[in-house]
Parts: structure tokens; sequence; C-alpha cells
């Protein structure tokens, strides 16, 4: 067994296990080797630093930073884009849901505030309502 350490074009490193440095060349040959973090088959080696012993560190802190890094952009992209694009409908939202739902109002789409009760009463009822994420701290308002 041989162990890589990896990188995709979009510069997330991690590592990875082959039989041999000829399964490695033929896997990312045939577009088998991809990056855990986003998908990319663009992979290639990156600088290893030999194995000593008591010096061996973790990758799994930093990606796990690089995946909620990931997450927290995700989350920011999917809350943009309803606030841009649904109709925000305040403490209103349980009534406009079910409304639309049931046929009552015009089929559209919209965000806004419920309680757990009223989510989990639409939910009993067939109505498909998620949660929005929640806003992401601003970087330049946190410690």
């Amino acid at each position: 067994m041989i162990r890589y350490a990896l990188k995709c074009d979009h510069d997330h490193g991690f590592e990875a296990w082959f039989g041999s440095s000829s399964d490695y060349d033929d896997q990312a040959a045939r577009g088998f080797v991809e990056c855990p973090l986003c998908g990319s088959r663009t992979v290639e080696k990156a600088i290893m630093a030999p194995s000593v012993a008591g010096t061996k560190r973790s990758a799994a802190p930093e990606m796990a930073t690089q995946m909620q890094t990931l997450m927290m952009e995700a989350a920011r992209e999917v809350r943009a884009h309803v606030e841009a694009n649904f109709d925000y409908v305040g403490d209103a939202f349980a009534r406009e849901a079910r409304d639309i739902h049931e046929g009552r109002s015009d089929k559209r789409e919209i965000y806004g505030e419920a309680t757990p009760a009223e989510v989990q009463k639409l939910k009993d009822d067939g109505v498909p309502v998620a949660p929005l994420p929640a806003a992401p701290p601003d970087k330049a308002k946190v410690n």
C-alpha cells in the first residue's frame, strides 16, 4: 500500500491510499480519483513529507475547517438565492404556505417566520416546508 498526499484544482488537500503507484496512475487517468470536499476529478500529487516517527500530523482538522468553510458558503448562497427570488411573507408564512398548497392563493415561492408548532402542523398536513439556513455571521463583525 502507498499513501499519497493529493490536491485538487481548487487547492483542497487530502490523502488517499493505493495498492501501488501504478494503481494511482490508472485510477487518476480513468477519472476515479476525486476530491472529497468538492468532487473535482482534476487531482494531482502534492508534495509530501516522509513519514518520520513522532511527527505525524492528522489532516482531519484542516479538512474539517475546509468542509466547514464550504458548507457556510453553500448556506450563504442558498439564503441569498431565497432572499432574492422568493416573496417574504413574515409571520404569515404558515397561513400563506397552507393557502398556496390548498389552491386558495396563487402558486409562488415564499419564505418567512413560523413557530415550531406551525411548521410541524404544516408537515403533518403534507405542506412542503424546509428551514432556511441561518444567516452566517458577518466576518467583518466577528472577533
